[in-house]
């Protein structure tokens, strides 16, 4: 045996003396060297013979070694195995169990048992079993493992020519064959392949249609699992089911069950940068498994994922590693892998964010009904007849049912169930409506830019002003009982954050509320003075198993709306109703438990909501909130057509101004026509409550938010390396809005101002390619697949997970940024001029930050408001890419 030093001299010259990684070849590779080197063959075990030649005994040593090495592997599925076997058998009428004889022997009593195979792997064939025992190991090719029966389904079809009793019985025949009646992950896999290799929202909606069609039809019980895994999650966000997963488990995984060592893993990492096209390449380039994978289930690997979840405590780190293991082992072909760990890191993207989904949903139903249901449903022959505008206010209609049903109660687990009883219909509102410790997604307010625009949007209506407060907007929930809940804006639950809350909530109750859903503002406060603090000191306080006695820093909920009172939904009352239902039906707690404050004014009063504005400002608030008292149904709402955005169609997006095919024809041309007349009306402002939608019956107007200051809250994405003493950080930095409608990010411009040193170093810390700490954290080395930028090469990709508020002098037109392209000129985006870092927004997840519409209005509006200004691929002066990320100034600067 060489020495260490001997070894490292070895392992100096990779090109001599590197050694490869141990497959299935090296596995078997010394009954090869047995097979070749000897005509004498192995003795058999069970005959008792030895070798006289202590070479040969050696040799006997090792093999039997090799052997035992390989049955260690083969025991876990033992049991299995042998199941599997018996039941096979039992269905060709045989008494025992069928033994394979190796090809060198002639009888199975001459078949050696205890020896191993006496055939060299190479001559073999691929997917030849050499027995279907326990004891015998068997080979499974990995390339023919591919599920044929969902590959050949044209899922991106039109749901009104697609047809699913066409394919269903093809899919169940293979399901059974497989072993069981529930759909395969194959076909899940097949959808988000699809839904992957396409920008056209039309397409992506179709394909999810359809399959969910097939899983209506074919296999109803799998429908919700798929809608979980569909939509990147296992659970609804105020049930904390987190995986718990690191990087770590997923490499290991990796290695293990494909074969490679450190190295070779992460080579392949570099070169790709995303997890699961690594174990694509991965999968791919893995010839044989040990034995042929049992087909993932849609439920099977959504209960998988609820296993890891759920598992904790002392060991459950293997647990979780075993279950993790078992998942890319049973993976099928390179694609169910790669979304397998897409779906282990949480990263699915496959632009099938919630209202996809919902939309997707909503059509599902109104073609497709399970087997056995009785509620009514749409031909899709005879939809295909009608108009494309028919068709559209048909499925607008089923939409709008299923997005305000999951806004009030947003939870596949009650939802889907109920769609399968009950299909489309105003039942599924009550149903499935709003319920006590359940969220509904919060109502938001638009922004607006000045006083000004405000009071003009809002002319000959009544309305209320109120503090906006700097703290965190609360739901509370509290029943018959005292039990009370209270959750976020982002709807995860925050009871725990609050004790002193939950203590109090249930003391607010005046005569005759029993239960109620509440929303409000917890700020931090002095008990003892009033006095209002900052958001910052709000997030210093413990997040988790806070006891009132350790609580340092005192809160005070300040009420503004009252959605649910003693069973009864308040939703549809106007915002006037409401608010003096809230002030007169609850006890005030100075310091504790009081009203936003707040003043009613008309659009004549400008002076009046100035100094109101100015007051909140002095009190250390964000600004004012206004909003609607009373619904007007009569009184149209008017907007300046600068302020106005053209109808954009799916056709307009990205997707298809890149293709530059379309052309334009005479009904375009006359619906262009028309357009104008009808942009300057908009339908009645009302005054009620309308969860998850962002309208002007609310409007916000921040201190930073003039006609010369805007800010816009965006996402780090890259990074290139600065340059002089910046050249150890990252600087300049690129930064990207969120397109709603695809999930994607959309590069906007590069920002290298506004930053301290300190900033610099942090940010270099918290985005490391691997330079500082020996590790890549939260860094890619390839561009992620959901990020859009066609400028220069990054030295780094960002893992997007922080949102940054921005302020710009203009936004330009730009051929180089993608954000918002398809908006306003069909084949360029927008970007902006001298952009400056103002501060994180702690308090907003990426899914909150600024999106590529909210870009397109701001650009609208600044547009009314002056000349245009030079786009970004002026000759004259600086180009855009100057003025983004070349302009740099002090930390000291204005």
């Amino acid at each position: 045996m060489a020495s260490p030093a001997k070894k490292r001299k070895l392992n100096s010259d990779p090109k001599k003396t590197a050694v490869p990684a141990r497959g299935l070849e090296y596995f078997f590779s010394k009954q090869k060297q047995a097979g070749s080197g000897s005509s004498q063959g192995v003795a058999s075990s069970a005959g008792g013979q030895a070798s006289s030649s202590h070479t040969h005994a050696e040799q006997f040593a090792d093999k039997l070694t090799d052997q035992e090495l390989a049955r260690k592997l083969q025991a876990e599925w033992d049991a299995e195995t042998i199941s599997e076997s018996v039941q096979e058998d039992e269905k060709l009428g045989q008494k025992e169990p069928s033994s394979v004889i190796p090809e060198n022997t002639s009888t199975p009593q001459e078949a050696p048992r205890s020896a191993g195979f006496t055939k060299p792997l190479t001559s073999l064939p691929k997917g030849v079993q050499f027995g279907k025992k326990a004891n015998i190991l068997s080979l499974s090719s990995v390339a023919a493992a591919d599920d044929q029966a969902s590959a050949s389904i044209p899922l991106d079809e039109s749901p009104l020519t697609f047809d699913p009793s066409k394919f269903i019985p093809q899919l169940q025949e293979s399901w059974a064959a497989e072993g069981g009646d529930d759909a395969s992950y194959s076909l899940l896999t097949r959808c988000f392949v699809l839904v992957n290799g396409t920008q056209s929202r039309i397409k992506i909606v179709n394909t999810l249609v359809n399959c969910i069609r097939l899983l209506i039809e074919g296999d109803p019980s799998s429908l919700l699992p798929a809608v979980w895994l569909a939509t990147n999650a296992i659970s609804p966000p105020y049930i904390s089911m987190e995986l718990g997963l690191g990087g770590s488990a997923i490499s290991k995984a990796l290695k293990q069950v494909c074969g490679l060592d450190n190295r070779s893993l992460k080579t392949i990492y570099d070169r790709l940068g995303d997890p699961g096209d690594v174990a694509f390449e991965a999968k791919k380039k893995q010839n044989f498994t040990l034995r042929k994978p049992k087909p993932l289930s849609i439920k099977g690997v959504f209960q998988s994922l609820v296993k890891i979840a759920k598992t904790q405590g002392q060991g459950s780190g293997d647990v979780k590693q075993r279950i993790v293991d078992k998942l890319l082992q049973d993976a099928r072909g390179g694609e169910e892998s790669r979304y397998i760990v897409r779906t282990l890191c949480q990263h699915l993207r496959i632009g099938a964010v919630k209202t996809t989904m919902l939309i997707a949903l909503s059509r599902a139903f109104l073609l497709s009904k399970p087997p056995g249901a009785d509620f009514p449903t749409e031909e899709p022959h005879n939809l295909a007849k009608l108009k494309k505008e028919e068709i559209t206010e048909i499925f607008a209609k089923a939409e709008e049912i299923v997005k305000a049903c999951f806004a009030r109660h947003p939870d596949y687990n009650d939802l889907v169930p109920i769609l399968l009883d009950i299909g489309i219909s105003d039942e599924l509102l009550i149903r499935c409506g709003l319920t006590l410790h359940i969220p509904l997604r919060p109502m938001l307010g638009s922004i607006t830019r000045d006083l000004a625009e405000m009071i003009t949007k809002l002319d000959g209506r009544d309305f209320a002003c109120e503090f906006k407060y700097d703290g965190q907007r609360a739901q509370v929930h509290c029943d018959a009982n005292g039990k009370v809940s209270i959750f976020s804006r982002h709807l995860e639950l925050m009871t725990d954050k609050y004790p002193d809350l939950v203590a109090l909530v249930p003391k607010i109750r005046g005569e005759g509320v029993d239960s109620f859903i509440m929303e409000g503002e917890v700020v931090a406060v002095d008990h003892a003075t009033g006095e209002l603090k900052n958001f910052q000191t709000l997030t210093n306080r413990a997040r988790k198993d806070v006891a009132i006695g350790s609580i340092t820093i005192d809160v005070c909920l300040f009420a503004f709306d009252l959605m649910y009172l003693n069973g009864q939904p308040l939703l549809d009352r106007p915002f006037r109703e409401r608010r003096n239902m809230l002030r007169s039906l609850f006890v005030e707690m100075p310091h504790h438990f009081t009203w936003v404050k707040s003043i009613d004014a008309t659009s004549h009063e400008s002076e009046t909501v100035l100094e109101f504005f100015k007051s909140a400002i002095d009190s250390k608030c964000e600004g004012i909130m206004v909003k609607i008292l009373d619904n007007l149904p009569d009184v149209e709402y008017r907007q300046a057509d600068e302020d106005e955005k053209p109808a954009a169609t799916p056709a307009s997006r990205k997707g298809k101004s890149k293709a530059g095919k379309s052309k334009p024809t005479a009904a375009a041309d006359n619906d262009a026509a028309a357009a104008p007349e009808k942009k300057s009306r908009r339908k009645p402002l009302l005054a009620t409550y309308e969860p998850d939608k962002r309208l002007d019956s609310w409007l916000k107007v921040k201190k930073d938010y003039n006609s010369s200051f805007d800010t816009l809250d965006l996402i780090p994405v890259a990074g290139w390396h600065g340059q002089g003493r910046k050249a150890k950080w990252w600087s300049p930095i690129l930064m990207a809005v969120r397109n709603e409608e695809t999930g994607s990010l959309e590069a906007v411009c590069k920002c290298m101002s506004g930053f301290t040193d300190a900033f610099y170093k942090a940010n270099r810390e918290c985005y490391d390619d691997g330079e500082i700490s020996g590790e890549p954290k939260n860094t890619h080395a390839q561009k992620p697949s959901f990020v859009e930028y066609d400028g220069g090469y990054p030295d780094v990709w960002f893992e997007p997970h922080e949102v940054w508020e921005m302020a710009f002098a203009d936004i330009t037109i730009s051929p180089t940024y993608t954000a918002a392209i398809g908006l306003v000129q069909e084949d360029k985006g927008l970007s902006l001029r001298f952009p400056r870092f103002l501060k994180k927004r702690e308090d907003k997840g990426i899914d909150e930050a600024s999106t590529s519409e909210f870009l397109a209005g701001l650009w609208r509006k600044q547009e009314a408001k002056g000349p245009p200004l030079p786009t970004a691929d002026a000759k004259e002066g600086k180009n855009h890419d100057d003025d983004a990320g070349g302009l740099e100034l002090d930390e000291d600067d204005p």
